[in-house]
């Protein structure tokens, strides 16, 4: 092993947030693998140099990697399989958990043997079946050699302005038990010290900023930019817009006047971000939730700042893929504090 860079392969890798956060770290990726080409395209043009391969986990014998690899040891293996098959209840969980794309996981980890593995997930995924998920993934990795420890963690207590949380399992082969990073104590990163240079309107790509930076994290994400990308409002309708207006800073349907609060049939809907705190956690482009000054969802771009994806990070193919993109990501900073306690701890 290289030990200033150990080698990683990131399955069910999507945009690549979490591989950013390891390279950031000092990781080297070597390979992104997922089903879904349009992340791929993402990844690929941010990850450069890494190779991604479109391919389905479910069917894809890890052997069928090694070309890829040129030969290279895999020090460490990350990613997040879907967890359909974690969320559902009663009877069906144990046949379940036995879920072919949490399976590929246990495979590529059995087949290359790496000296740790990160698996990341909803932090529901503990409590299931009274906890029958969780000690199938324990049992799982124990019996490849390893020794798995396992956490959720917040997003905001590692410098991202939201609070997402996630269950991470890590598991190190020769009996070292991991210690998880420590939470940041500074104060969360609030979403206007996220936001507040990136204008209302839209800016064409690559076009200048036309604020200037208002924050320390604001100066952290803009560090290798060298213009504005991902920047372009959704357009409501003016019916939309006059019903955001009325919501507060902070604010959500209860806001609303009574015979406006049930417009929209989710308990989150119309929801405004709150510029004093981190966000919520946001989901794959649902348009329940609003700026919190502006009146519309946000953008790509800001987005992107919420999961604390620096400005230099470009994301492609349509507007609704790219909020998609986003919203499945790893934040990279909270996938950076795991990354190096890993370093670390190898």
């Amino acid at each position: 092993m290289d030990s200033k860079h150990p080698n990683i392969i990131d399955l069910f890798c999507g945009c690549g947030g979490f591989s950013l956060g390891f390279e950031r770290a000092g990781f080297n990726v070597l390979l992104g693998i997922d089903v879904w080409n349009d992340a791929l395209v993402t990844f690929e043009r941010n990850h450069k140099g890494s190779k991604t391969l479109n391919a389905d986990l479910s069917t894809l014998h890890p052997k069928e990697t090694e070309r890829l690899l040129d030969g290279k040891d895999i020090d460490v293996i990350i990613g997040g399989p879907p967890c359909q098959g974690f969320s559902v209840a009663g009877k069906r969980i144990v046949d379940d958990i036995r879920n072919k794309l949490y399976k590929a996981f246990v495979a590529f980890v059995a087949h290359f043997q790496p000296k740790a593995f990160v698996l990341e997930n909803v932090p529901n995924i503990l409590s299931i079946g009274g906890g029958i998920v969780k000690d199938s993934i324990i049992e799982d990795f124990s019996n490849l050699g390893y020794t798995v420890e396992y956490k959720v963690l917040t997003a905001s207590d590692y410098g991202v302005p939201q609070n997402r949380r996630r269950a991470i399992f890590v598991g190190f082969k020769n009996g070292h038990h991991f210690s998880f990073p420590i939470p940041f104590d500074t104060p969360k990163i609030t979403a206007k010290e996220a936001l507040s240079d990136l204008p209302e309107d839209g800016i064409e790509d690559g076009g200048k900023y036309p604020i200037d930076i208002q924050s320390d994290y604001q100066s952290l994400m803009r560090e290798h930019s060298i213009g504005l990308f991902n920047h372009q409002p959704t357009v409501h309708n003016q019916k939309t817009i006059d019903i955001i207006s009325m919501v507060p800073d902070g604010g959500n349907y209860k806001d609303l006047p009574i015979e406006l609060q049930s417009t929209r049939k989710v308990h989150i809907a119309w929801t405004r971000l709150s510029s004093d705190k981190p966000s919520f956690t946001i989901d794959t482009g649902h348009r329940h939730h609003f700026h919190y000054s502006y009146n519309r969802i946000p953008t790509a771009r800001e987005s992107a700042r919420i999961q604390s994806f620096p400005d230099d990070f470009v994301f492609h193919c349509s507007r609704t893929s790219q909020l998609k993109q986003i919203g499945n990501a790893v934040p990279p900073l909270m996938g950076e504090a795991i990354a190096k306690c890993i370093l670390n701890q190898l």
